[in-house]
């Protein structure tokens, strides 16, 4: 069994929220490294999605595995001081717990972590996304696991015709449903309709039960009380065989959907695919970002990887997402461009709404 770990984090921007310096790049390789060579990781790959620095890992420890856990949080904290040094923006941002507990769950990165039997031929997926929250993956995932005008496997392919499971994740009562598809997708698309809320965590094949895609669902201002940035949230995604064939993957991010997060994470803006060179999120902080780094799998190496969206045939869903983005932006801070007040409570307007509380009158 491989266990193949993403674990990210905010931890210093440059300039601002925009990108990562490469001094923090390349201490997170020097800490993977030692791992390789001490035998914890079976392989590693240190990568980015414009401020946020990702730890893609390959080990044999399993999910939750507490050293594997501690090595990324050891080496946010690395290059947080690094960060520091530099006096990037936001240094240390997403670490909001002084003190290791033995998982970052509950910490403030963000995490996706599957154990699986490598197949025959083990192409992986890792989609990071920046500017944006947990639910942003709920469209694509619907897209590529129960739409067949996306996906065409789940009408001609055998082994995919009998469909997927979806669990999904109510991010605010803290419980999970899981919904067999293609029976129960209307029940299903009444929750994940609503990514503010509900968040599909795993997808898994109904025949065999085999992991198929899992995705990271941590909330930051829940685990803060406050603002502190967005989730930014990881997914990675198995393809081929009895998975959707690697085009089906990506074919969702041809649309750039409307996302929350971009400024002050209090926007909705659309989710522009891009290569991870072009994942520096500029304009009003933004529009949110999504990259996809693909590898194929050999005894746990990860082979690769490839930049997946660094691809012309993108090329138009990254103009929709710019036209997009200037309508959205002519609303300032009207709706819908500003989030509803209900999902702004972790911002300043309830200091604003209290302040106001004794001057509303009843109407006439």
């Amino acid at each position: 069994m491989i266990t193949l770990s993403v674990i990210k984090a905010d931890i210093g921007g440059y300039v601002g929220h925009s990108s990562m310096h490469p001094d923090l790049i390349a201490e997170a390789e020097a800490h993977m490294e030692k791992a390789r060579k001490e035998g914890l990781l079976v392989d590693s790959h240190v990568t980015r999605c414009g401020d946020d620095l990702q730890l893609i890992m390959t080990h044999e420890q399993g999910e939750g595995n507490e050293k594997i856990h501690k090595l990324a949080w050891d080496t946010f904290l690395a290059c947080t001081d690094i960060a520091k040094k530099l006096k990037l923006h936001g240094a240390g941002q997403d670490l909001l717990s002084d003190a290791f507990s033995g998982n970052v769950k509950g910490m403030g990165p963000g995490s996706a972590e599957m154990e699986f039997e490598e197949r025959g031929s083990e192409p992986v997926l890792v989609f990071m996304a920046d500017k944006t929250s947990s639910g942003a993956w709920n469209m694509p995932l619907y897209k590529m696991f129960a739409d067949p005008f996306n996906t065409i496997g789940l009408v001609i392919a055998e082994n995919m015709h009998s469909g997927f499971s979806y669990e999904v994740h109510d991010i605010k009562e803290h419980r999970k449903v899981v919904f067999n598809c293609p029976e129960e997708i209307y029940d299903m698309l009444v929750l994940i309709g609503a990514p503010a809320r509900y968040a599909v965590k795993a997808v898994r094949h109904r025949p065999s039960g085999v992991i198929a895609a899992v995705s990271s669902t941590d909330k930051l201002y829940a685990i803060a009380g406050k603002y502190v940035g967005k989730d930014d949230p990881v997914l990675i995604v198995r393809s081929q065989g009895e998975f959707p064939a690697v085009g089906e993957v990506l074919e969702p991010f041809a649309f750039p959907e409307a996302v929350e997060g971009w400024m002050r994470g209090s926007h909705h803006g659309p989710l522009m695919p891009c290569s991870i060179p072009q994942s520096n999120p500029s304009r009003f902080d933004g529009p949110p970002r999504v990259v996809c780094a693909g590898f194929q799998l050999s005894g746990g190496k990860l082979v690769g990887p490839r930049d997946m969206f660094d691809d012309p045939s993108f090329d138009e869903a990254r103009r929709l997402a710019n036209l997009a983005a200037e309508y959205l932006r002519r609303h300032g801070p009207f709706e819908p461009h500003r989030l509803p007040l209900d999902e702004m409570e972790y911002t300043t307007m309830p200091k604003v709404m209290k302040k106001l509380e004794g001057r509303f009158t009843a109407l006439d």
